[in-house]
């Protein structure tokens, strides 16, 4: 690990002493994902070229993202788009948190990609299941844009051109193949979706009217000196905007119908990826913008355990794997929340190391599912059965991410659950024990409802209709299996992943960030807020 730092290191310095500096890495998880698919579109009629650009370009995006892992561990790197500096311009931020999910993001995008090009090239003969190539790579790339935005806006506008983005294009991979029913998902999500972009589109106009800016460094300097009602409008708002994207409750009803009708992959990317962008939202927001509030911090307790709860009971009753994975996917939203509202360096670290977790072992799950729905034929659980002998590396496949995600140790999934357990239990409030409780309750549910789908669909006898002579494809097998080791590989780095999530979430309220992205000095001056805010210095 000592070695690898070093290397990166070197091939930092040796990047600058180039000509190049650091910041020169910091727009491309955007500008090479959008570039790639502007050229995969021009080459709609090549789908093998098409195949070739999205997997190089996504390949680049992880390379950068973890060059940005190590660079940023010095300090936030800030690029003014079109060289206006803060706050006039636009401003791309890649501080510790950032470079963080960039990293687990663009590896979980490139590894879905795989899996779904090799689903692609084995269904190629039914048209009516997977949109043509021409559709899917320009989107699918549109979406990993997106998502790198949204990681490194540095004002509340372009993060939520972030969340357009993701939105358009991820309507698009929803409703692929045109069927009855992944349209009426596709509806029900696009109106979600609008409806929590016309909220956050208020809070920004209220957040601008109230302060003259929307660049979030500036936003964390004149918040606290407005009115307390307004400012607390503003988080509100914001507040509700991020959590419909998040699916907490009560305003999650919409991701168990909307996820399981899309295809596999699909719905493994938005199942690992799109929920935790609205966590990020969250989280950078509460801890750069707004000071800690008591008020505000209990009410996101309960809204954290009544996910939690609400969640895990609606999963318990399902029949269905994809069903009952989208509602442990609402539930475990509830633990990141948790992390959050103790407002504590300790629980946000916690909450950050629960949500890389989460991103690989929920987008394995899903994988695997798509796997056994193609050996099974189905993802019934009342017409699965026998899989373990017919199909046992598959078995393994599924039963490790699923002991994961319940939390059995020393997994990583326990070790993220042991530090939001330990930061409540140290807060000592009643409703912290009180969440502690309903973790704890929930980690069991969990535990209950994946083994329950462990049984049915692995070990009880195969029913008549179980396909015995299908075979998986391999190039659908290596990118879970790869997903696979990586759950367990956070496992392995646990340490030196927790320490760089306790340092990322140390940095969330120190100020660096503000220092980082105004002007030399970092003071947001009577002149500098009379040239945002139109006001006379008095």
């Amino acid at each position: 690990m000592s070695a690898l730092v070093g290397a990166l290191q070197a091939a930092s310095s040796s990047w600058t002493a180039a000509g190049w500096s650091t910041g020169t890495l910091v727009p491309l998880p955007v500008m090479v994902p959008l570039s790639a698919a502007g050229l995969t579109l021009t080459l709609w009629r090549r789908p093998r070229l098409q195949r070739v650009v999205s997997v190089t370009a996504l390949a680049v995006v992880v390379a950068v993202s973890v060059a940005l892992l190590f660079v940023t561990d010095d300090g936030p790197v800030v690029v003014h788009v079109g060289g206006w500096a803060a706050p006039v311009g636009i401003d791309l931020v890649a501080d510790r948190l950032s470079a963080l999910m960039l990293t687990v993001s663009s590896v979980v995008l490139l590894l879905v990609l795989l899996y779904s090009l090799a689903q692609g090239n084995d269904d190629s003969d039914d048209p009516t299941e997977h949109a043509p190539v021409s559709i899917y790579h320009p989107t699918y790339l549109v979406l990993a844009a997106g998502v790198g935005n949204a990681f490194l806006a540095g004002d509340l506008f372009n993060l939520y051109v972030g969340f357009e983005i993701l939105l358009a294009a991820s309507y698009v991979l929803l409703t692929l193949g045109g069927t009855g029913a992944r349209i009426r998902a596709g509806s029900i999500y696009v109106v979600v979706g609008l409806l929590s972009s016309v909220v956050f589109l208020i809070a920004i106009a209220l957040a601008y009217a109230a302060t003259g800016t929307v660049n979030m460094a500036q936003l964390a300097e004149r918040l606290p000196e407005i009115d307390p009602t307004v400012r607390l409008a503003i988080q509100l708002l914001l507040l509700l905007a991020f959590g419909i994207k998040a699916a907490m409750f009560p305003v999650s009803a919409w991701l168990p119908d909307s996820y399981p009708t899309a295809p596999a992959p699909v719905t493994a990317v938005f199942a690992g990826l799109l929920t935790k962008v609205g966590v990020y939202a969250i989280l950078r927001t509460q801890t750069l913008l707004f000071p800690p509030d008591e008020r505000v911090d209990d009410a996101l307790m309960w809204v954290a355990l009544l996910t939690m709860v609400v969640g895990i009971l609606g999963a318990v009753a399902q029949d269905d794997i994809k069903r009952l994975l989208s509602f442990t996917l609402v539930s475990h939203i509830g633990y990141m929340l948790f992390g959050i509202a103790l407002a504590t360096s300790s629980g946000a670290a916690a909450a950050i190391f629960y949500v890389v977790h989460h991103i690989t072992v929920q987008t394995t799950l899903f994988l695997v599912v798509g796997l056994v729905e193609r050996r099974g034929g189905s993802t019934s659980l009342d017409r699965l059965g026998g899989l373990a002998k017919l199909a046992p590396g598959l078995a393994i496949l599924f039963f490790v991410p699923a002991m994961n995600l319940g939390g059995i140790p020393p997994l990583s999934g326990f070790l993220g659950k042991v530090g939001l357990l330990e930061e409540g239990a140290r807060q000592g409030t009643a409703l912290a024990y009180v969440l502690v409780v309903g973790s704890v309750v929930t980690s069991l549910l969990t535990l209950y409802a994946v083994v329950k789908a462990w049984n049915k669909a692995f070990w009880q006898e195969a029913p008549s209709s179980v396909p015995t002579d299908t075979t998986l494809p391999r190039g659908m097998v290596a990118p879970t299996a790869a997903l696979v080791v990586l759950g367990l590989g956070l496992t392995a780095i646990a340490g030196p992943l927790y320490g760089y999530a306790e340092r990322a979430a140390g940095a969330l309220r120190d100020g660096s960030y503000v220092q980082a992205v105004l002007p030399p000095g970092g003071a947001d001056t009577p002149s500098q807020r009379a040239a945002t805010t139109g006001e006379d210095d008095g």
